[in-house]
Formats: C-alpha cells, structure tokens, sequence
C-alpha cells in the first residue's frame, strides 16, 4: 500500500466523521432539513419512525450495489469505504455524544452544518473517492441517458427537500436552502484550496527586463506573448506568468521598478498543472 493511498484512505474517514457530526451536532438537533440521502433519511425517520442510522445504512449499500453493476469496479472500490464507515460513525455517535444540540440559533446551526458537510464532501472527493448515498443516481443517470451530474442532483435534492415540507414549516425551509447553499460554495471552495494560483500579463515596452527579473529573482517561468497595441500599433510581447497569492506584492513591485508605467492585467486561477506546480522544476545547465 502506497503512501498516497494511506492518506486518501485517512482523508475519507475524516471526512465522514466530519460529516456525521454536522448531523449529530446541527442538522438533526435544530430540525434542519437537507438533501442528499441524510435528507432522505431525516424525512423516512419524521414520517415512518425509521432510525436515521438503519435507514443510512440499507439506502447506502443498494446505491452501493447500482453503482458497482452499472459504473463498474473502479467506482465501487473508491465508494466502498464511504458506504459502510459513514452509517457507522454516525451510530457511534448516536450512542456517545448523541444529538447535540450546539445553538438554539436555526441560522447559526444552517451555517456552521452547511461548513462541515461542504469540507467533509470535499476531504472526499479530493480523494478521489465518493460519499456514496444520492451521489450515485444522478452519476447512473449521466451514463445511461446523458443528463449533467448537476442537473439530477439539483432536482434530486429539491424532490428531497419537498418531501420534509409536510412535517416542517416554512420557515424552516429558508433555513435548509441557506444549509445547502452554505455547503455547496464550501464544497467548491474546498476542492481549489491549496491550487489556486494568479495569472499575471504584463504590458511593457522593457518586457525583456521584465522577463528576466521573474526568471531570476521570483524563479517563475514566463511565456511570451505576441501582441500589438490597439492605438499606436507598437509591437512587443506580452510576458505571462502564473505566480502563488504571496509572490504577487513582490512580483508587482519588481515590474514597477523597472517599468512604472507597465500596464497589468491579474487573475486568479483555480487550479495549475505542470512543472514548478504539480511536477518538480528541472534546471537545465547552459
């Protein structure tokens, strides 16, 4: 066993404990309702009396069985340990700690449960892995019939959340769309974290200067653009260069001092592939 699957292995565990106790601490002690197979399970528990953890448990092991026949192996290996560790952390939880109630607060209870499930779901996926439950369906539509992941996940969710209205009351529902909202812009957040980068263009007329003091003193590689201005039709390169947030005051300040009038264009970047970023730098001996 290979040291990356090691921490993909712990990532996954983490994350689902970190899920069960958005339930056992927010969701379920504030009456929250939310999507997903905890929503469904909420809902079977207020309306047929079934344990949330039992219902959990058989839910996740049929979405389990449709994925491992319809999206293959692959699939049911990286969701396995979601599948069976998720309904039982939540039972020890249930058994130890039990439902917390941690604020009396709707609001507070939405934001801080929507945090949680938005950082576990992300630990997860950023491990390659799925959480199994309502992540499953919307995949088994995408390849049978072609419809976007997010397209049957959304109306999945919405049907989800329709079911709990009978039993809750409306406000209570403003408070689960602000629960999944919260944990959809965590969830996003999560997954670039750690990878977005900034973009920098750089207008100058002493452009090889400033290519060269990025090489040397930031040890960024560039790229050098074509380009012509639009009004007097001066032709020089634009230098490109993807920079970390932190070498970007030292970056602006080096531009400047060459060329104070040089004229920048800066952008974040989610996420960047290659060498200096996801491979090791390679020095090459003149």
């Amino acid at each position: 066993m290979t040291l990356k699957t090691v921490k993909n292995i712990i990532g996954i565990l983490l994350g689902n404990t970190l899920y069960a106790l958005a339930v056992v601490l927010f969701i379920v002690p504030s009456g929250l309702i939310t999507g997903g197979s905890t929503g469904l399970a909420i809902a079977a528990h207020h309306i047929f009396q079934i344990p949330i953890t039992l219902f959990v448990s058989i839910f996740n092991i049929g979405m389990f069985a449709i994925g491992f026949f319809v999206l293959g192996k692959t699939f049911a290996l990286t969701t396995l340990i979601s599948t069976f560790y998720f309904p039982l952390i939540l039972s020890v939880f249930e058994q130890t700690i039990g439902y917390t109630k941690m604020t009396s607060d709707p609001l507070l209870a939405a934001l801080f449960g929507g945090v949680m499930i938005g950082t576990a779901i992300g630990l997860v996926i950023k491990c390659n892995a799925s959480t199994g439950g309502m992540d499953i369906p919307p995949l088994v539509i995408n390849k049978k019939m072609g419809i976007p992941v997010s397209v049957s996940m959304y109306v999945f969710d919405f049907i989800i959340l329709l079911m709990q209205v009978f039993y809750t009351d409306k406000e209570m529902v403003l408070y689960g769309i602000v629960l999944v909202a919260t944990y959809t812009l965590v969830l996003d957040k999560v997954l670039v974290f750690g990878k977005a980068q900034t973009e920098v263009m750089i207008v100058s007329k002493e452009y090889e200067k400033i290519n060269n003091v990025i090489i040397q003193e930031l040890d960024r590689g560039t790229t050098m653009l074509k380009s012509i201005s639009g009004y007097m039709k001066n032709e020089y390169p634009v230098v490109m260069t993807v920079v970390s947030n932190r070498e970007l005051p030292k970056l602006n300040d080096l531009i400047l001092n060459i060329d104070e009038h040089a004229f920048m264009v800066v952008s974040k970047v989610n996420e960047v592939r290659g060498r200096g970023f996801t491979f090791k730098k390679e020095y090459i001996e003149s």
